[in-house]
């Protein structure tokens, strides 16, 4: 038998159903795990195991009395330390930040709370959220547990690193262009980002979503039965909805499917990237789906209009702290901002324009297919000190090429392992739905996870 940290969130479920596990023990497990591997990995940020080990004794008391309160209870989660939970200040990756305790549980909290989920304690981010990185001037730095000298990604870094090393089966990530994708694509792991609105969030924002980071898509599935539920607070979420979550199996026969392997601007993909994509294809190629190339439709002006729209952003957001506190706030994220310092309201508003004509090409492209697939990011993880492939604040993000477009359409876009590199780094397969379509994008992800090559053992085990 894996050890206990190795397993699934089902196989939990069921080894407490059955009382051949219980949440105390297991948690004994995952904090010892995450003892030993944080020296190296530098995934959390705020574990509280005393109030861990309360939540996995009363889980098991109501397991004991065949009362589990919801879907995960006595599962062991953590939450992006952007996501708020009662009590535990929320810094965003920034030693610029006041750090004041939070005053409640935001969404995606209080339904793991409700569903009996034991929450560890929350995951790692850069500053402000805005490298695809696991570079911070708050926390250590994040290191991928595929190979300690590489980027887990970001902004989602702590989550996806955590998933691969086996902190517990049950992550939960933010995205705004990539964040949960691009490093559930570098660590290997299972990120779903949900149509905008699916999962109700703290401080809602265009484009920006919460979804699970796991290491398969069932245990995804099981989360999105618990996060999608309705929360007033979040003024963009979208109206509740009955979704057969487990409902996994498809035939994919007939399903049309768009290819993108040419992204229309950023980095080129490395060969090794478009040969494992092309070889996904294939084999959805050979299980009946119509496979159609998809040619590019994002252009530079609309990356860079993107780009300074969210510069000015951020440097309105940078301007909230005092001149001590704006000096600590990591230098790349400073000197990115600063670009947007200048900028007319003409020009800010023509930036921002760019944002509606991504949205609407990205939805037409989109329209002839079922699913779209394409790599997650054009390269493996790139070294772990780097704040991004370019270490360049004038080009920061030639490498979101792939996943931005899905956040302005609103789309449900899925990141799952399609394969690794000859030094052995995961490489993430991309796949997109119309927007609603969260259940099918699970569905041809969950396909993909039963057709592809036997993975490698994840990173961190035991010997």
């Amino acid at each position: 038998m894996s050890a206990l940290h190795q397993l699934g969130a089902h196989d939990l479920l069921a080894g407490y159903r059955s009382r051949a596990l219980s949440p105390v023990e297991v948690l004994a497990d995952v904090l010892a795990h995450i003892t030993a591997c944080e020296p190296s990995v530098h995934a959390t940020y705020a574990v509280d195991a005393t109030a861990a080990r309360a939540a996995a004794h009363a889980s098991a008391l109501r397991w004991q009395r065949g009362e589990p309160i919801g879907a995960l209870d006595g599962v062991p989660a953590m939450l992006k330390e952007n996501i708020a939970t009662l009590g535990v200040p929320i810094p965003l990756g920034c030693a610029a930040t006041d750090l004041v305790p939070a005053l409640a549980d935001a969404p995606p909290a209080a339904r793991l709370r409700e569903a009996g989920a034991v929450i560890l304690g929350k995951t790692t981010m850069p500053d402000l959220g805005m490298l695809s990185s696991g570079l911070s001037s708050f926390h250590a730095l994040t290191r991928n547990p595929w190979d300690l000298q590489r980027t887990p990604g970001g902004s989602s870094a702590g989550a996806a690193a955590a998933a691969a090393a086996g902190y517990g089966p049950l992550q939960v990530g933010t995205d705004i262009g990539g964040s949960i994708r691009l490093p559930a694509g570098w660590c290997g792991v299972f990120g779903l980002k949900p149509s905008h609105g699916r999962v109700p969030i703290g401080a809602p924002y265009p484009a920006r979503v919460a979804g699970p980071i796991t290491r398969c898509v069932s245990d995804a599935a099981l989360m999105m039965s618990v996060l999608s539920q309705p929360d007033w607070r979040d003024h963009m979420s979208l109206p509740t909805e009955h979704i057969e979550w487990m409902a996994l199996d498809r035939e994919l026969r007939g399903v049309r499917i768009g290819l993108m392997l040419d992204a229309g601007w950023g980095l080129p993909p490395e060969p090794q990237v478009t040969a494992a994509i092309t070889a996904a294809a294939r084999a959805f190629e050979g299980a009946g789906a119509i496979i159609e190339p998809l040619a590019p439709f994002i252009n530079r002006e609309m990356a860079d209009g993107i780009d300074r729209f969210w510069r000015t952003r951020a440097w309105v957001d940078l301007q909230a702290f005092e001149d001590e506190q704006r000096r600590r706030v990591l230098p790349f994220i400073a000197e990115w901002a600063e670009g947007g310092a200048q900028l007319s309201g003409i020009e800010v508003m023509r930036h921002y324009h760019q944002t509606l004509a991504m949205r609407a090409v990205t939805v037409a492209a989109c329209q002839p297919f079922d699913f779209v697939l394409s790599p997650v990011a054009p390269i493996p993880a790139f070294a772990a000190e780097l704040p991004c492939p370019t270490n360049d604040p004038a080009q920061p993000f030639e490498h979101i090429a792939y996943t931005l477009p899905f956040n302005m359409s609103e789309q449900p876009a899925a990141s799952i392992n399609a394969g690794y590199t000859a030094e052995g780094l995961p490489i993430g397969l991309q796949i997109v739905g119309r927007r609603f379509d969260d259940l099918g994008v699970l569905q041809l992800a969950y396909a993909w996870e039963r057709m592809r090559p036997t993975q490698r053992p994840w990173p961190m085990s035991p010997p």
